[in-house]
């Protein structure tokens, strides 16, 4: 069995919608950020947190989860610029 460890690049710098269908979220990139959060959301709106504020360091971050209606970030603090790596179905 081939595990999937590749999703599609969503570059975030505000809050957005990282997928409007269901699939699993593989991870985030930090790309710069000066004390920015993150909330991760199994929605396509800032409801349903299935995370808490996240103050993440620049570099990749494992955040293995399936995500049943779309998937949201939510983008808070000063400054961040993520991408998040979606795998649809």
């Amino acid at each position: 069995m081939q595990i999937q460890q590749s999703g599609t690049p969503v570059n975030l710098t505000d809050d957005g919608i990282v997928s409007r269908t269901s699939g699993n979220l593989i991870g985030f990139y930090v790309n710069s950020t000066n004390a920015g959060t993150l909330i991760i959301h199994n929605a396509i709106a800032a409801t349903n947190a299935i995370s808490g504020t996240i103050t993440p360091a620049i570099g990749f971050h494992a955040f293995s989860a399936y995500c049943t209606t779309g998937c949201f970030a939510e983008i808070g603090g000063t400054a961040l610029d993520v991408t998040l790596f979606f795998a649809a179905g």
